[in-house]
């Protein structure tokens, strides 16, 4: 997508890391936790996860677009009275992280690699999840996403980063700005759902986690539209994969279609 064609952002970007040899960008939600924190809300305080996974399915077969059926699962929660204050403390006493993701990222720090957080959710609900399953460790990590607007009567509902895009936040754009760098970094990028579909053919090295839930949307994204990726189920395993490729023992080409890292 050429910068003429780009969706306008009505929330402002982090600098460019111009100077690094990797850069990681990840989606959040059901990548870095184990539970996708806007499908936890809406699965227990909003319309039910039944109709949620009908609304993920209609996306993927693309008869719908995420920015609008993301954003009526959201409103169910808000319109049966959830306060986002309230949603943000359910969401810290329930959404855990990736059992493998402390040590990945203390890697990627020992190295110089930047760990940009790449999301469709909300970025003051991702912050406050994140500074309570990481620590100090979190002020480190970078995020661009979505943000909230929280109203006078206590109803709220998502900002989007791009709404003329229907993705809502369209992800690409947090990537081919390091395409377009002349000296451009390898790019790894993790994913888990429909809302990675608009990143998925810009990483040099793709991500895709493996669920046990069957949930597994971006694989069969990927495996439909013939995009090279690693199947992950957790970050111990994609560090291995990392590692190599960082350290040059492996290259991205050998981990392409082998099934699980």
């Amino acid at each position: 997508m050429s910068p003429d064609n780009a969706p306008e952002s009505t929330l402002p970007y982090p600098p460019i890391h111009e100077d690094k040899k990797f850069v990681v960008l990840s989606d959040w939600d059901g990548t870095i936790t184990t539970y996708d924190s806007n499908d936890y809300m809406t699965d227990f305080l909003g319309y039910g996860k039944e109709k949620r996974r009908e609304g993920n399915l209609e996306i993927l077969a693309g008869r719908v677009t995420f920015r609008d059926a993301f954003r009526e699962m959201l409103e169910s929660v808000s319109k049966n009275g959830h306060s986002f204050e309230e949603c943000k403390q359910v969401l810290k006493d329930n959404i855990k992280l990736d059992s493998g993701f402390k040590e990945f990222f203390q890697y990627c720090k020992s190295q110089d690699i930047p760990v940009i957080i790449v999301s469709s959710g909300m970025e003051p609900l991702i912050r406050a999840i994140l500074s309570n399953l990481v620590g100090d460790d979190a002020n480190d990590i970078e995020i661009i996403s979505n943000s909230v607007e929280v109203h006078k009567d206590g109803s709220w509902n998502i900002k989007y980063r791009h709404p003329s895009s229907g993705y809502g936040h369209d992800k690409s754009q947090a990537i081919l700005p390091y395409r377009n760098l002349t000296n451009r970094p390898l790019l790894f990028f993790f994913g888990d759902g429909v809302s990675d579909l608009s990143a998925a053919k810009h990483a040099d090295v793709l991500f895709v986690k493996e669920k046990l839930d069957g949930e597994n949307d971006l694989a069969t994204y990927c495996t439909r539209e013939n995009i090279p990726h690693v199947l992950f189920p957790d970050f111990s395993r994609a560090l291995l994969v990392v590692r190599s490729i960082v350290e040059g023992t492996k290259t991205p080409e050998e981990w392409f279609g082998i099934g699980r890292a």
